[in-house]
């Protein structure tokens, strides 16, 4: 039997600026644990800021998402841009800043937000072959922003309002959801969960990724 190929899309490396370390190394980690081959993968362009993780405040440095998420993948990455749809049988986009300032930029425009091109152009073709989708965090905001006006999805952050609303103006539904919870949508085969967005606590964030990534496989064709 083939096995299963899913990408894992990264933004960097680091809670603040890149992708939530935790979130991304338990995907990885429940992917390979169920038999997946994984395809790494971040855009090749430079963070949209970088931040000590010690104080919290940003700092003049220029950092490359790529080069970051490298530290997380162990070096075997790709550039999203070179990545196709024939290459995954399903994509999974871990949390973080990174997702909300490098895949999109909802960090500072919200519901205005726009999707990174290299982004944007592999998730239609995802979506428009069937392939499941799931994203954690604050990472359905991709989601909503490029697909909420014309799929409608039906997506989770937990339960902060504020953000919540930021979709839903977006053109997404959003259903409340515990950290440990997943939403899917059967229709457009995607499949969210709040992890750190609610999460007290790395356990409740491994919960909340090991049934994202069980019920991504289950939805692989």
């Amino acid at each position: 039997m083939k096995r299963k190929t899913v990408g894992v899309l990264l933004s960097g490396c680091g809670v603040q600026d890149g992708s939530e370390i935790h979130e991304a190394t338990l995907t990885l980690y429940f992917l390979d644990k169920m038999g997946a081959d994984i395809l790494c993968m971040a855009p090749g362009k430079n963070q949209a800021d970088v931040v000590n993780h010690v104080t919290g405040s940003p700092v003049e440095e220029t950092r490359n998402c790529l080069t970051e998420a490298a530290r997380i993948a162990r070096g075997k990455i790709r550039d999203v841009k070179t990545v196709m749809t024939d290459d995954i049988d399903a994509l999974v986009i871990p949390g973080g800043f990174g997702a909300a300032k490098n895949l999109c930029t909802f960090a500072v425009d919200g519901a205005d937000c726009l999707v990174d091109d290299d982004v944007a152009a592999l998730l239609r073709e995802l979506a428009r072959a069937g392939k499941p989708i799931g994203a954690l965090c604050i990472a359905p905001t991709i989601l909503a922003a490029l697909f909420g006006r014309e799929l409608s999805p039906t997506l989770t952050i937990g339960m902060d309002g504020a953000t919540a609303g930021a979709l839903e103006e977006m053109g997404a539904k959003h259903k409340k959801a515990q950290a440990t919870d997943i939403v899917v949508d059967e229709k457009n085969r995607i499949v969210t969960t709040p992890c750190y967005m609610m999460a007290q606590g790395i356990a409740e964030v491994g919960a909340g990724a090991e049934k994202l990534v069980a019920r991504i496989l289950e939805m692989i064709a």
